[in-house]
């Protein structure tokens, strides 16, 4: 596909993508007050478990009204993602057959359940970063957490762990359509380690090692699901071109000792 329609391609899947998220943010309106109950929630246990004042605070005179938009927006994301998840899907194979498209319904199936697990996982996580940076707030002191820092935080995370959980199926992606091969994946998997535990370091909120360790080995483990599924279709793929006495992906032939998986 030439360059100029890969570039109008992307111009589509993003409008579409923003009309999905415009709905979801009107979803997202109707439940402000339920989610926002929930957002703060945190903060309230710290004031009722330790006898202090800690709350969120609403500096400005619109600062109310921006935080309902944003939090209708974050909702939006959530809500809309099988949407924008399939537009990415749709983005990357747009040169796939009818049979291949029907992928799509797996790649759903797997994508939106991780990414909302990813953010169920930063949930789980925030109440405890919300208690180890109340900690060092001195004694006989007021935390008036500004509501608008506090909901940029929660969504940074959020969205963080969604989309790592995300790259493991970017990655099967990338393979059924022939842009990279289970052996380059296989090649940097020590990388892959390594920015994965990167990753969990700095998105973590909380400085304690289990917490990091409880992002980072998930995310190692759907990195090693991820190659073995692309290993399987490199695999599947190479025996159907060598039956048609075709070389492999790789340039070899069947009989090649050098070719994968021979001695």
């Amino acid at each position: 596909m030439p360059l100029r329609e890969h570039l109008r391609e992307l111009r589509r899947r993003i409008v579409l993508v923003a009309l999905g998220l415009l709905v979801g943010g009107v979803g997202g309106w109707l439940l402000y007050e339920p989610v926002f109950d929930i957002l703060q929630q945190p903060v309230l246990d710290i004031a009722d478990e330790r006898g202090r004042q800690v709350a969120l605070n609403f500096q400005g005179v619109a600062t109310a009204f921006d935080m309902q938009v944003k939090v209708s927006l974050f909702l939006g994301v959530l809500l809309t993602a099988p949407w924008w998840i399939y537009q990415l899907w749709a983005f990357i194979t747009p040169g796939l057959t009818s049979k291949e498209r029907r992928y799509a319904v797996g790649f759903l199936a797997v994508a939106v359940p991780l990414f909302l697990a990813g953010a169920a996982l930063a949930w789980w996580a925030l109440p405890n970063a919300v208690h180890l940076f109340a900690d060092f707030v001195p004694p006989e002191t007021t935390n008036w957490v500004d509501a608008q820092l506090y909901l940029s935080f929660v969504m940074r995370v959020v969205l963080a762990f969604g989309v790592g959980f995300l790259l493991p199926v970017v990655m099967v992606a990338l393979n059924l359509v022939g842009l990279v091969r289970a052996r380059t994946w296989l090649a940097g998997w020590r990388w892959a380690v390594l920015v994965a535990f990167v990753f969990a370091a700095i998105a973590t909120p909380t400085p304690d090692a289990m917490t990091m360790l409880a992002v980072a080995i998930p995310m190692c483990l759907l990195f090693f699901a991820a190659l073995g599924v692309c290993v399987l279709h490199d695999r599947r793929l190479d025996r159907k071109l060598v039956a048609q006495g075709l070389p492999r992906l790789d340039g070899t032939m069947a009989d090649d000792d050098t070719a994968p998986g021979t001695a």
